[in-house]
């Protein structure tokens, strides 16, 4: 058959000029590494001699991580809710909320998640929440809210006391964060849709504890769940979201109170995004200073060492198990 036949010469091709599977040791870096060559410099800045491993990484099925939400019950309780509906999860390693599952499994169907025990959302994500350290009675904003994932994690660490605004400036997404919020049972949350000229934040200036700063990004941390981004994502993405996310931190930085924190978090793994955007912006605004990772992770109440090294949070698919996840806590001063 034409098949065998083809089947055939490829395996003649590869055993004479040393090839594994279909990798030629003569393909260029992108090719071998099924990365765009745009992104290269990043991550081999971000990854060094791991490089091959974090893009083998990117390659394989993501995990399916929950989140217990503790408006409801503790995290015992919903795996005991989830395995009474035959689903098997285990406590994720870094995040005090999470759970994860062996397999993906569909749990929008189960009783857990329809009486808001669960939440989807990846332990990475859960993590910038955590170092969030939202704290009962406190005045926090959700910058970029979405579809409000980080949002129902701080209102839970809140005990829903104090208060809670999603901004965002799509109405579909705050849309569907209402439905969540509802569903979790979330009552000290508000939605704030901005637009052009609108002046919500200048007649707030300096009145939030904590002011979360989720910025649009290249998403380069998803990819293992995204992977036609690769194709549909390019440098002028890249210049275009800096731009946006400087000016998204500059607003953020004038809602945060003296001693408040402010803390900035992509879904990328470029550097350009992450600490290349935080120093910038600390030239800019010497009244603001990073809290060392190690200290804002005890002050949330992290259990054990943080999961990354350095002075700001940076996960990876291959290194935590999770997707790309990069948090800065930058601390105003009193």
């Amino acid at each position: 058959m034409p098949e065998e036949r083809l089947l055939r010469a490829l395996d003649a091709l590869r055993a004479r000029s040393g090839a594994t599977g279909l990798i030629h040791p003569e393909m260029p870096e992108a090719v071998r590494l099924d990365l765009p060559d745009w992104v290269l410099p990043g991550f081999r800045a971000r990854f060094g001699d791991r490089l091959a491993e974090e893009a083998a990484a990117m390659e394989l099925p993501a995990p399916l991580d929950l989140r217990a939400n503790l408006l409801k019950g503790t995290r015992e309780q919903a795996a005991a809710a989830l395995a009474a509906e035959g689903i098997e999860a285990v406590p994720t390693p870094w995040s005090p909320w999470g759970l994860r599952l062996p397999s993906r499994r569909p749990v929008t169907g189960t009783a857990a998640f329809e009486q808001g025990l669960i939440e989807v959302q990846d332990e990475g994500s859960q993590l910038i929440a955590l170092l969030a350290d939202a704290r009962p009675g406190m005045r926090v904003a959700d910058l970029c809210a979405g579809a409000g994932g980080k949002t129902l994690a701080m209102a839970a660490s809140m005990g829903n006391r104090g208060r809670i605004t999603a901004c965002d400036v799509s109405v579909p997404r705050l849309e569907g964060a209402v439905r969540r919020l509802r569903r979790a049972g979330v009552d000290n949350a508000e939605r704030h849709l901005l637009v052009p000229g609108d002046r919500w934040a200048k007649r707030r200036a300096g009145q939030f504890d904590r002011v979360l700063v989720d910025a649009p990004c290249t998403g380069t941390g998803t990819w293992r769940r995204n992977p036609d981004a690769r194709i549909g994502t390019g440098p002028a993405d890249l210049q275009e979201l800096s731009v946006k996310q400087a000016e998204i931190l500059a607003t953020g930085a004038e809602l945060v109170r003296p001693d408040g924190l402010l803390i900035y978090a992509t879904c990328s793994l470029l550097p350009e995004e992450n600490e290349v955007q935080v120093r910038a912006f600390l030239d800019r605004r010497p009244d603001f200073v990073p809290l060392p990772l190690p200290d804002a992770w005890r002050q949330a109440g992290g259990s054990g060492p943080p999961p990354a090294e350095g002075e700001f949070l940076a996960t990876s698919p291959a290194r935590h198990g999770t997707d790309g996840f990069f948090a800065a806590v930058l601390q105003r001063r009193p």
